[in-house]
């Protein structure tokens, strides 16, 4: 008995400890449940606040702080080149509350006194897009606003060349019918809670409710002007009768003023968001290979194993080194710019049988670029293609080379202050990059050479180039004068320089070596990338300093009618100009063999672009 007792008792204990477990885990499902309510309702909290405007004033107005114009320069490292395209996170960090930007900056300060160089932040870009379609690898010098600067001016301190891709391909705005329709029914919604509160309005709120649901009615059944009901017109007339008299009528503003509030802060972020998507989406369309060109590079690369044109180049190899030709060097990662260069460099020339042209290009590209010059002919001229990863460059670093072998561009935004108003200038500056500097050392038995950035188009012959007496200066180029030094200065440093000199362009250059292997420029040009580098600056800042100072009194003036520049960003270049020049240079985003090129100036690259080959139709490749 004692022993059932016992047993009995135990098994009391065990219903006492099971409902206490049970009864906690009913408390643990229930701040499990509650939990998950709270978490959702924070969310949308933040997220609410995050599309809304902040509200500080108890008035319902929220103060605008003038902001002067800042005094500081800064780089701006857009994209960089990179082998992978890695952007999931970028795009998704970039995009949510309309976007967002990211920077990497110098400080430095202005002291000019009609024109300032201040910085702006550059669209929303990811930080590794592959460079591959555009020659060059864009940083920014940029510019900031205040009070003064109109909408188009402020769009392109901020946002650049797409603001001007913009402008000229606003479309009309369609469906205007039911826009109206919907702006109407919101201001009739913003009226009638008023209206309805008071006895005196009952006409007028019917009136009101009546119109409010017709119109409901019509714009759930129509999306687009097409769609809506005939009469409509007579609905439109009797909504904005019923509208104006309800302005007629004292009511208390306070929540026509909240709902009008309401409408201007989505309706801003909204237009914020999509602008700033659209310029990521402009950046992203062209600092990315078309799918055409990448074709045409994978099957180049694929044949070139198929055929035994590595032998062929073998005979032609005491040309490369003969001083006493002229050579041609052209950097570009890029089949088809490369081969316009060259084959309208050609074509303009008297003679062919002494032109050498050698592009250097990186180890992706190489197999391409080389079964590409041996399937096509440029009359009797020479095309030597290196890859730069195969150089023999041991005492410098090949990481820092290859990063950096194409031509660097940069967009400065000049602001011209002249009292109350404000007129911004956008220009682009291409300088050397790292690679340059070796020419020297690769080109050993070479004089003299002739730079060509892949995005130019040769109209006339060039041989005069070789005729010119530089006077001892080392770097023949065209200058941007729009661009002086001295509005740099706070970048440049103190440097013992003129501040009244212009910026040179890289595009069409004449490079005595000898004269520059007896400076050593090589070295100066070392030596300025290391005092730059002990800081933060990416290596795309550092080349413009680098090479401003380095060709420091060494650059002779070529005349302005040797190369035209801005046909890749400026709409409004003279077609009479255009002609007349020697050399067209594309510099900017909109390059010719893109879609989004600009229409009018990609006539006079395409018209040099061998469009027998086979390959190029069967990659759809159509600038």
């Amino acid at each position: 008995m004692k022993g059932g007792g016992g047993g009995g008792g135990g098994g009391a204990v065990s219903v006492t400890t099971g409902k206490r477990r049970w009864r906690s885990l009913v408390i643990g499902v229930l701040f499990l449940v509650i939990l998950s309510m709270l978490v959702p309702l924070a969310f949308l909290l933040g997220l609410h606040n995050g599309f809304h405007s902040p509200n500080p004033n108890p008035n319902g107005y929220v103060p605008v702080h003038k902001t002067s114009i800042v005094s500081d320069l800064k780089i701006y490292d857009k994209y960089e080149n990179s082998e992978t395209f890695n952007h999931a996170e970028d795009v998704r960090s970039n995009f949510p509350d309309g976007a967002k930007t990211e920077t990497s900056d110098m400080s430095a300060t202005d002291t000019s006194h009609h024109s300032k160089v201040t910085p702006v932040s550059p669209p929303a870009v990811p930080q590794s897009l592959p460079n591959t379609s555009n020659s060059k690898i864009a940083g920014t010098v940029a510019a900031t606003g205040r009070g003064g600067v109109d909408e188009n001016e402020n769009c392109e301190l901020k946002f650049g060349s797409y603001c001007l891709w913009r402008r000229e391909h606003r479309e009309e705005m369609k469906d205007t019918m039911v826009k109206k329709l919907k702006d109407q029914l919101f201001v009739a919604r913003a009226y009638y809670p008023s209206i309805a509160k008071l006895p005196s309005q009952d006409k007028l709120t019917r009136a009101l409710r009546q119109n409010i649901q017709e119109v409901e009615r019509v714009l759930s059944e129509s999306a687009t002007d097409v769609d809506l009901p005939p009469g409509i017109e007579k609905k439109i007339q009797r909504m904005e009768a019923a509208i104006t008299k309800a302005k007629s009528v004292p009511v208390d503003c306070s929540n026509v003023d909240k709902k009008f509030r309401q409408i201007l802060d989505m309706t801003n972020d909204e237009a914020n968001f999509h602008m700033k998507q659209s310029a990521f989406l402009y950046q992203l369309a062209v600092q990315t290979m078309p799918k055409s060109l990448h074709c045409l590079s994978m099957r180049l690369t694929v044949e070139y194993f198929k055929s035994p044109s590595v032998v062929m180049e073998l005979s032609q190899a005491d040309r490369f080194s003969d001083p006493s030709l002229h050579h041609y060097v052209i950097f570009s990662t890029n089949v088809l710019a490369s081969s316009v260069v060259i084959n309208s460099t050609v074509l303009c020339a008297r003679e062919s049988k002494n032109q050498v042209f050698h592009v250097l290009t990186d180890g992706q590209n190489y197999f391409a670029m080389k079964l590409w010059f041996f399937r096509n002919t440029f009359k009797e001229a020479t095309v030597q293609v290196l890859n730069i990863e195969q150089l023999n460059l041991e005492s410098h670093d090949k990481a820092i080379l290859i990063h950096m072998f194409l031509p660097v561009e940069y967009r400065v935004s000049l602001l011209n202050v002249d009292g109350p108003s404000i007129h911004s200038k956008m220009q682009y500056i291409s300088v050397f990059s790292h690679l340059h500097y070796l020419l020297p050392e690769i080109f050993q038995s070479l004089t003299k050479v002739v730079v060509l950035d892949d995005d130019v188009v040769v109209q006339k012959d060039l041989s005069a180039l070789w005729d010119i007496n530089m006077g001892g200066k080392v770097n023949g180029a065209v200058q941007s004068c729009s661009v002086s030094l001295g509005q740099l200065k706070s970048y440049l440093g103190e440097n013992s320089y003129d501040k009244n000199s212009c910026a040179w362009m890289s595009g069409l250059n004449i490079v005595d070596l000898a004269r520059w292997r007896e400076l050593d420029l090589t070295k100066t040009y070392q030596r300025l990338v290391r005092e730059v580098s002990m800081g933060e600056e990416s290596k795309e800042a550092v080349a413009l300093r680098g090479s401003l100072l380095t060709f420091q009194d060494l650059v002779y003036a070529l005349d302005g009618v040797w190369a035209l520049s801005g046909l890749g960003h400026d709409y409004g270049l003279n077609i009479e100009a255009i002609k007349k020049a020697a050399v067209l240079h594309y510099n900017g985003h909109m390059k010719p063999w893109l879609e989004l090129g600009i229409p009018r100036y990609k006539k006079f690259w395409k018209k040099f672009l061998n469009q027998e080959d086979q390959l190029l139709s069967e990659c759809n490749v159509h600038p």
